[in-house]
């Protein structure tokens, strides 16, 4: 099992940690982790290679179907990557790409809707709730089927910056315990990754 963390060029890069230490720890049956990153001082890779982390540096936009069938990478994790994979890479890759989104999807979802503008969202709302959602990658933002949602309570003197550290609390646990369940439904020798 070969995983790939795909990172964005400004998150620091806790997601793709939470990851990381999970593997190290055991708590994910993975081979191998390599960190994909659009550029090499990018918060988030530097934070990898300081964990011990292999890094590549390629423009997941034009090169990242390449380097996973050259890789035989089995699952991609976007870890704060923003942009919309192209949609040659979501087909050729159906089910193998997954996210994180903090927020209850399909609420708060979309395209803009990020960061402290999510909490935003989820606050002026009224929702009693928030938490986060690990989904699978289409051609549209944040349309894809959940695998795992986590849930807390929207308190009534919640901020945005407030609700945003309990949902990043639960991102850190979501993320590998939603690959760990990918990798017992999909990433067993004999299936097919497919929905």
């Amino acid at each position: 099992m070969r995983i790939a963390i795909v990172v964005g060029t400004r998150g620091r890069g806790s997601n793709m940690a939470a990851i990381v230490d999970a593997w190290k720890g055991g708590n994910i049956p993975a081979d191998e982790v390599t960190v994909v990153a659009p550029s090499a001082e990018s918060p988030a890779a530097q934070l990898a290679r300081e964990k011990g982390v292999s890094v590549r540096v390629l423009d997941p936009q034009t090169e990242l179907l390449r380097f996973v069938e050259d890789e035989r990478i089995d699952l991609i994790c976007l870890a704060g990557y923003m942009k919309k994979l192209p949609a040659d890479v979501v087909s050729a890759l159906r089910c193998r790409i997954i996210n994180i989104h903090p927020a209850l999807l399909p609420k708060h979802g979309g395209q803009g809707m990020y960061g402290m503008r999510v909490h935003e969202s989820v606050l002026s709302s009224g929702d009693r709730e928030s938490g986060c959602t690990v989904h699978f990658v289409t051609e549209e933002y944040d349309e894809g089927d959940p695998l795992l949602q986590l849930r807390c309570e929207v308190r009534g003197d919640d901020t945005p910056e407030t609700l945003a550290a309990r949902v990043l609390e639960l991102e850190h646990q979501a993320y590998p315990e939603a690959i760990r369940i990918w990798i017992q439904r999909y990433g067993q020798p004999g299936r097919n990754a497919s929905l």
